[in-house]
């Protein structure tokens, strides 16, 4: 399967919606917005995404379909990598490829990334692509209701 990263287009944005709201994917992922559901907040997130000249944002395209998006975000010395892919593409390497991509396509280092502790998918995506477990963390996760272990990640320059 074929992957390509292009600048984020409003036609992606109600399939980013469809992904990121998918009950499964937001218990995985962990660390979501306090609602997934809620249209209004989603499109305000990223009318303030797309309009950050900070934030690198691209969208996953893998054989002509969307399928995810990636980017970079945060202030110089925290750059932070995200990522989220269609759950029904899940396990088809597709996280990796889009990553490593993004990771061509964005030279600067360090970069980290955060995970909950018990997402192995991403895990393994970030370690694929480079990055190392620095750290350790607990939070209040919202797609879960309740406190939840994290790994921090970096990619070093």
């Amino acid at each position: 399967m074929r992957i390509a990263l292009r600048k984020v287009h409003d036609s992606d944005l109600p399939l980013f919606f469809a992904f990121m709201s998918d009950p499964e994917s937001v218990r995985t992922a962990a660390f979501t917005s306090e609602d997934p559901t809620d249209r209004r907040a989603f499109g305000a997130h990223w009318r303030r995404v797309l309009a950050d000249g900070s934030v690198v944002m691209r969208t996953v395209v893998a054989d002509g379909a969307v399928v995810g998006n990636a980017g970079v975000y945060g202030p110089p010395g925290d750059r932070q990598v995200t990522y989220w892919i269609d759950r029904a593409q899940w396990g088809r390497g597709l996280a990796t490829a889009a990553l490593s991509a993004l990771l061509d396509a964005v030279p600067e280092r360090p970069l980290h990334a955060r995970a909950a502790a018990d997402n192995t998918g991403s895990r393994r995506v970030l370690e694929k692509c480079g990055f190392a477990v620095t750290g350790k963390d607990h939070g209040y996760a919202h797609a879960r209701g309740e406190e939840t272990d994290e790994l921090l990640f970096t990619l070093p320059g």
